[in-house]
């Protein structure tokens, strides 16, 4: 990849067992967890990222095309404030909220000409695309109190071991560990 002018951030909620959805795509685990369970609460003096100071710092979202029709589904689109990339090589659409993109090389394409800064990375398969490319600086993951047993993994194989540095880490609301990593370079 070229030189880049932004930086690369997920936010991402996974099952303790690295899990961010069912195998039909179902993510009810993560959005109507269960409210009847206490939870320790721990050391919040460096938290991390949670959604409300993550999400107003990023001016451009990629995601997979699994994510752009879960979030179809959720009725309202949450990102009217974002310029969206949906990176698929088959999605057909005349959605005028996003433009699509059929490679992660097009998506660069795009977000250069765009002079984006901060670029959220949504989707397992993006994710995955994004480390195996190097295009990943930030990782916040929210572990969620549940063992799915199976579904669709967050990461995947990467060519070599891919470093990272705790920056803050903090237990949300609902037992959700957040922790927020730097890619080590």
């Amino acid at each position: 990849m070229t030189e880049r002018n932004w930086h690369g951030r997920v936010f991402i909620g996974v099952s303790l067992d690295g899990y961010i959805a069912r195998e039909d795509g179902d993510i009810d685990w993560l959005t109507d967890p269960p409210q009847n369970r206490t939870h320790r609460p721990g050391n919040d003096d460096r938290p991390a990222q949670t959604w409300e100071t993550f999400f107003p710092t990023v001016d451009h979202l990629v995601m997979g095309r699994g994510t752009y029709e879960k979030v179809l589904n959720f009725g309202e689109w949450p990102y009217s404030r974002k310029r969206t990339i949906v990176l698929s090589s088959t999605l057909a659409t005349t959605d005028p909220r996003i433009t699509v993109a059929g490679s992660v090389e097009a998506v660069c394409e795009l977000l250069a000409a765009r002079s984006a800064q901060q670029v959220y990375v949504d989707g397992g398969r993006v994710i995955q695309s994004f480390l195996r490319a190097d295009l990943l600086d930030e990782l916040t993951v929210c572990v969620a109190p549940v063992l799915l047993g199976g579904g669709r993994r967050l990461f995947g194989d990467l060519e070599a071991d891919l470093c990272l540095e705790l920056v803050a880490s903090h237990i949300g609301d609902g037992g959700m560990v957040h922790s927020t990593y730097r890619v080590h370079r």
